[in-house]
């Protein structure tokens, strides 16, 4: 009796201590935060430890049917029908540390990929903001260009008007040499002219690096804020 008191002693210390195992392990699936490798690790840890459990409620439900005194015995079947219930109860607790923690998980998951599909959402109307802003700067350049371009066609024009006017009165100048008033008149509208299309020239000059520093100073602000 002696020698069988130190295997039953042993027996109830490691049921009590796979208890409190169990249900720390337990708490520990409750707070898990994930991923699912994790909880999974920790499911693994606590099977093991049930398997324990129940192998020393068997062997503690065996010594009881080996006790000679009937008090003794129905005692320690008490006790073990106490701990199938307590695991039992480990169990319960056990599947509802799951099922909560993978809703908790899922929930995670479902946050995180909302939060991408924002991000994502943010990024692509990013994209589109500067897309637009692109083509109106082009816009705005081609528009630019046109009017420049008209600009270049008028002076043109001009300058043409002006070279046949030129060729004309050189005309009229062979045509009436002797007529001196009339030629002295034609060189007066001839430098006319010139100073006309110098003066032409140079506001075409200054309105077109004028247009240039306007233009440079909008790209700057739109695409180099920062600067």
């Amino acid at each position: 009796a002696a020698a069988a008191a130190v295997p039953l002693r042993v027996c109830h210390q490691e049921i009590v201590k796979f208890d409190l195992e169990i249900k720390a392990a337990v708490q520990d699936i409750r707070d898990c935060p994930g991923p699912l490798s994790a909880l999974t690790e920790l499911n693994a840890a606590v099977k093991e430890k049930f398997r324990h459990l129940r192998g020393r409620i068997q062997d503690l439900e065996e010594m009881a049917k080996e006790q000679d005194k009937e008090s003794e015995k129905q005692a320690l079947l008490r006790e073990v029908e106490n701990h199938k219930k307590q695991m039992l109860s480990n169990q319960a607790a056990w599947r509802k540390a799951n099922l909560a923690c993978k809703i908790a998980i899922d929930n995670s998951e479902k946050d995180q990929l909302l939060q991408g599909r924002d991000i994502l959402r943010q990024r692509k109307t990013t994209k589109e903001s500067l897309a637009e802003s692109a083509g109106n700067i082009t816009e705005s350049l081609m528009s630019i260009s046109r009017m420049m371009s008209q600009q270049v066609q008028q002076s043109e024009e001009t300058m043409q008007t002006l070279a046949n006017s030129s060729r004309t009165i050189l005309e009229a100048n062979e045509e009436f040499k002797s007529m001196s008033g009339t030629i002295q008149l034609g060189r007066k509208l001839i430098t006319k002219y010139n100073r006309r299309e110098l003066t032409d020239k140079l506001l075409i000059f200054l309105a077109l690096a004028l247009f240039l520093a306007t233009v440079l100073y909008i790209l700057k602000k739109r695409l180099f804020p920062f600067l």
